[in-house]
């Protein structure tokens, strides 16, 4: 049983700047990979940033240079930083995490329930 808690949306006008938090609570064991994805309205849901339990980070190359991931491993929580935003960056921000329970032996992905980012004058 885990829950994800998000927070850090809003409205922010284009050139600003947001810093998104998931935070996951339960009896967790451990967390290897976490991320954030995005679903603007009509389109599919994609990756925006990933970082491993090591640090090592992906991005999208539309946030490239703009947005930056981290992650906090003593408080379960994982950041993302969104500098520079543009309207296109409009959409609903999704924090997903691959933990192990305690009771459990294998990871799997569970997914936060999402946080409004709206980029607009």
């Amino acid at each position: 049983q885990v829950q994800l808690v998000e927070s850090g949306g809003g409205l922010v006008q284009p050139g600003g700047s947001l810093r998104l938090s998931c935070a996951a609570s339960g009896s967790i064991s451990s967390i290897n990979a976490m991320g954030w994805y995005r679903q603007a309205p009509g389109k599919q849901r994609e990756l925006v940033a990933a970082i491993t339990s090591g640090d090592g980070t992906n991005y999208a190359d539309s946030v490239k240079g703009r947005f930056t991931i981290s992650r906090d491993n003593r408080k379960n929580t994982v950041y993302l930083q969104m500098n520079s935003l543009e309207p296109e960056d409009t959409a609903v921000y999704y924090c997903n995490a691959n933990i192990r329970l305690f009771t459990k032996v294998t990871f799997r992905a569970y997914w936060g329930q999402g946080t409004q980012v709206t980029v607009s004058s």
